[in-house]
């Protein structure tokens, strides 16, 4: 089973666990996001579209996990973690199984917008250059349950 069909397969996440959540410190989830990013991202990004987006966070809401994480390129460094109150330019919000689909190209993400299953708040003009370059990147194909094996950050 495939980590996409194991995520329509779970029960939804009770409101009290999405609430405890959604009080957890950002940092660490944030951290495994940006490493993920830098492992899967960095290298498909060429030295104009790293320079375009360096420097802005940019806030991720996985709504039906109650979960966020502020990353950013750093300048130079790739992706990061966001430092410490650091205000997010641009915050997306999406549910964990269509933000998988729309890493691996298998989801329109106007469509998502459109029919508010995929919200964008913030910096319109940011907001579009970072669609514009993952659109242009092209879907990121990985096996979702790699990201699950110890090591797989570092290989």
């Amino acid at each position: 089973m495939n980590a996409e069909t194991l995520l329509m397969k779970l029960p939804p996440v009770p409101d009290r666990v999405r609430r405890l959540v959604a009080r957890l410190p950002w940092q660490p989830p944030s951290l495994a996001l940006a490493l993920g990013l830098q492992r899967l991202l960095w290298p498909r990004l060429d030295a104009s579209q790293r320079g375009e987006l360096a420097g802005s966070v940019v806030e991720v809401e996985v709504s039906d996990l109650g979960l966020r994480t502020r990353v950013w390129i750093a300048p130079g460094a790739g992706f990061a973690a966001a430092p410490a109150g650091a205000a997010p330019r641009v915050r997306i919000r999406a549910r964990a199984a269509d933000y998988l689909r729309l890493l691996r190209g298998q989801e329109d993400p106007d469509r998502l917008f459109f029919e508010r299953a995929l919200v964008i708040e913030g910096d319109t003009e940011y907001a579009l250059l970072l669609k514009n370059t993952l659109d242009a990147v092209g879907p990121l194909h990985f096996d979702a349950a790699a990201l699950l094996r110890p090591g797989f950050l570092r290989s």
